[in-house]
């Protein structure tokens, strides 16, 4: 069956690219990528969930934290926003 699909440019350019380097079609490019879309669609909808991945970090606290005084904890939190602000300008 024959369609029109519009797609930015430069995602194009890409998949023409990819598919020339595998030896492929375009069209054989596009259809393994929906089948995968719509099979991984298809499995989520069945109750599949997809957990987040859990940290397995240790250690505690920083130190110098006390819980028991939230102010000074905001307030470090708030220093180092706006230390890593800093390099966005």
């Amino acid at each position: 069956m024959r369609t029109t699909v519009r797609l930015p440019e430069e995602l194009l350019k890409q998949a023409k690219r990819r598919a020339s380097e595998e030896g492929r079609t375009l069209t054989d490019l596009i259809e393994d990528g929906l089948r995968a879309v719509l099979a991984r669609t298809a499995s989520l909808s069945k109750g599949d969930r997809v957990l987040p991945r859990v940290s397995k970090a240790t250690g505690g606290l920083r130190p110098g934290i006390d819980l028991t005084k939230f102010s000074e904890y905001q307030e470090m939190e708030d220093l180092e926003y706006v230390e890593r602000m800093k390099t966005f300008t």
